[in-house]
């Protein structure tokens, strides 16, 4: 099959459809623009299967590239087949390939090398045939300067077979599968210095195919920090039958030999092998297993709903130190900064209010946002007294502030806030947090965010790769607005990076602000390509044309003049938002509407959608972050309490939810509902609202357990 074939295949797709989006792919375009602009030509693709196609693209091309490069390898040496033709033809994964190039592979030295370059190679011919043979007759004709007797002469044609055995990738793969079926993990606790993390691990065994992601990188983890001893186990009877069957012939004169050479191929060679490659896949799997999470719980994240037009107070707590505060007007600009001290060790509570009070009333604060950090608890007790002390009415939010501390000793954070120290710099990203989250995380290393787990065990390179696509995916579906983003946030914009998001910042200080979306044409460095690629997700809310300031892209402005004026609406109609366009075009028929504008379906309801309702955010759909006024501590919480949550991360086993008290509460995945689920991400995504009863509070162990059954009959 060639790679279009497979890719249609296992995507479900047209061959007309995964050709179009090669040649997107290959031309430049990126996931965003392809997933919104090009949708006729894939046939509505969302951008997370364009991503997996681009990645399984990636991969099959890889993988052609070592087919030809193992072919011309063994062509060279002379001992190409057709029967390595039809293997590598048929190899379907890097793998594979590895294995069948493996006999042809450069060595470095080994037993059976030398025993090769001794002269035993004809000696190991004639003990695997297993025909009628004197063995030891034959080995000593064998015997020269550096083969001194029979026994060496022997041996040294055992590790030549024993490796042969081991090269056979026919047989490698038949033990890979027998492996994956039927073996277990093992695990055994050491005397290392956080043994105390893995003493549910002390005698631990599960079957290798069961084995859970989260539990294989907690078994990497405890090794790495040698406080596990962890082991592949198997009865070497199932893989000893499977190398009898290929190998070994019933012959009375070559029994034993055979026997002692398979044994030993399986223990010195294959099993050796075959577990690192096990273990190897397991990490691999349970990798991509826990990206996936931090790529599901990053998207909801960052696309929840942002607290727009509000004057918020951003609380950034600590004890020592004290309190840095920020406030922020609704541009997220910076109005006042100060440093309070109402945690111990001063606890200057009253004096904490006053000042607070003041900076509230004088720049008529609505919110004030809380980091979760260290002394949250402490600081939200006294945010609680302090709105009992004001005058209008304020209510506050707690956020993670994951990443904010990277962020604010970060060289876009000095770049941005030059004459604030850096605790200041995390007071200010904690306010703007709640005012537009997107906007805010975006300027933080994507595996700061802290949605996940293991994070610092995972390939950095591919963990930083998905991620970004999370963040681009969700920059582009929201849009930007040209005349106030940051370059951060510009970079993310499809076709843009870092370097022409600052010639657009400066050329936007320059010209007072854009006017049209024609006028990125004129910025250094952005071409017609780039303009192509960034237009429709870059906004003008006051332009000259209504249509900058929605998703429509220039190259449809004919299209969306064509579609008004066949119902005869204006501009001003879409402005009042009565242009009823939906209704009208399927009165008429949308595959005839269509037809005539010379436009497709899809790009037809796109088009529809935004002049429906110009310069709108999608996020303002989604749940808005709970606002609370006073406090519960862990002392206060019982069994059987009923509390509307927040969910703050969603894991393997479970999910934690943030019922307003410091220490988040988990919710098994036995607990979230009474039907099957494989995973609690079935249900649950991060940011989303839920009725949860307590189940136990453990207060020695800061632990809160949760359930989310039963609740609806209380």
């Amino acid at each position: 099959m060639t790679i279009n074939e497979i890719l249609a295949s296992e995507f479900a797709l047209k061959p007309v459809y995964v050709e179009n989006i090669i040649s997107l792919l290959d031309e430049g375009a990126t996931i965003p623009f392809i997933a919104r602009y090009r949708k006729e030509m894939h046939g509505s693709c969302d951008d997370q299967v364009l991503r997996a196609f681009a990645d399984r693209l990636k991969y099959l091309r890889n993988l052609n590239e070592e087919k030809e490069k193992v072919q011309r390898t063994i062509t060279e040496q002379g001992k190409w087949t057709p029967e390595l033709e039809k293997a590598l033809a048929e190899a379907r994964t890097l793998t594979e390939v590895e294995d069948i190039y493996r006999p042809y592979k450069p060595k470095r030295k080994t037993r059976a090398s030398v025993a090769i370059a001794n002269g035993l190679e004809p000696l190991a011919d004639l003990i695997q045939k297993q025909g009628k043979i004197d063995v030891k007759a034959e080995a000593g004709k064998f015997i020269n300067e550096n083969v001194p007797d029979e026994e060496t002469a022997l041996q040294g044609a055992k590790d030549i077979i024993a490796e042969r055995i081991s090269d056979d990738a026919e047989l490698r793969k038949t033990l890979r599968e027998i492996l994956w079926d039927k073996a277990q993990i093992s695990s055994v606790l050491l005397d290392g210095e956080n043994k105390l993390t893995y003493e549910g691990y002390d005698g631990f065994k599960q079957e290798v195919k069961k084995l859970p992601s989260h539990r294989i990188l907690a078994l990497n983890r405890g090794e790495k920090e040698k406080c596990l001893k962890v082991s592949v186990e198997i009865n070497p009877e199932f893989l000893l039958k499977e190398i009898r069957f290929a190998y070994k012939k019933d012959n009375p004169d070559t029994d034993e030999i055979m026997e002692q050479t398979i044994a030993d191929s399986l223990d010195r060679l294959l099993f050796p092998a075959l577990e690192r490659e096990l273990r190897s896949t397991l990490t691999d799997n349970a990798c991509e297993q826990a990206i996936k999470m931090f790529e599901v719980n990053l998207k909801p994240l960052l696309m929840e709903a942002p607290l727009k037009n509000n004057i918020i107070l951003g609380l950034d707590p600590a004890y020592r130190t004290g309190c840095k505060i920020a406030v922020i007007d609704k541009k997220g600009d910076v109005l006042a900064t100060t440093v309070i001290y109402p945690t111990p060790p001063q606890s200057k509570t009253e004096e904490s209010i006053e000042k607070l009070k003041a900076l509230i009333e004088k720049y008529d604060v609505d919110i004030v946002s809380i980091g979760n950090g260290t002394a949250s608890k402490e600081a939200e007790i006294f945010v609680a007294e302090l709105i009992k002390h004001v005058s209008r009415p304020v209510s506050y939010a707690v956020v993670s502030e994951a990443g904010a501390s990277v962020y604010s000793a970060s060289k876009l954070g000095a770049e941005e806030f030059p004459d604030y120290d850096v605790s200041l710099r995390s007071a200010v990203s904690i306010a703007r947090r709640l005012q537009d989250p997107l906007a805010e995380l975006i300027k933080i290393d994507v595996k700061s965010i802290g949605v996940g787990q293991y994070q610092h065990d995972m390939p950095q390179n591919r963990l930083t790769e998905v991620l970004t696509g999370v963040v681009e995916d969700c920059v582009n579906s929201v849009g930007v607005d040209l005349n106030t983003a940051s370059p951060s946030l510009l970079s993310y914009v499809s076709g843009l990076n870092m370097s022409i998001a600052k010639n657009i910042t400066n050329y936007r200080a320059k010209i007072k602000g854009f006017k049209n979306r024609e006028q990125l044409l004129s910025v250094p460095k952005l071409g017609p390509k780039a303009f192509e690629q960034c237009a429709g997700f870059l906004r003008i809310t006051d332009g000259d044309n209504i249509y900058d300031n929605t998703g429509v892209h220039p190259e449809s402005y004919a299209v969306a003049d064509g579609l008004l004026k066949m119902f005869s609406l204006t501009v001003d109609d879409i402005k009042k938002g009565e242009t009823n366009l939906e209704s009208l075009v399927k009165l008429k028929g949308e595959e005839k509407v269509a037809s005539q504008l010379n436009v497709g379906v899809p790009t037809l309801h796109d088009i529809i959608s935004e002049l429906s309702k110009p310069g709108r955010d999608i996020r303002e759909s989604m749940p808005k972050p709970v606002l609370r006024s006073d406090v519960i501590t862990m002392e206060d919480l019982k069994e059987g309490m009923i509390f509307t949550g927040t969910v703050r991360n969603v894991i393997d086993f479970g999910a934690f939810v943030d019922i307003g008290v410091h220490q988040d509460g988990l919710v098994h995945i036995s607990q979230i509902c009474d039907a099957y689920i494989k995973h609690p991400s079935e249900v649950l995504k991060v940011g989303q609202q839920v009725k949860v009863k307590v189940l136990s509070v453990d207060l020695n162990k800061k632990r809160i357990s949760l359930t989310m059954k039963g609740i609806e009959k209380e």
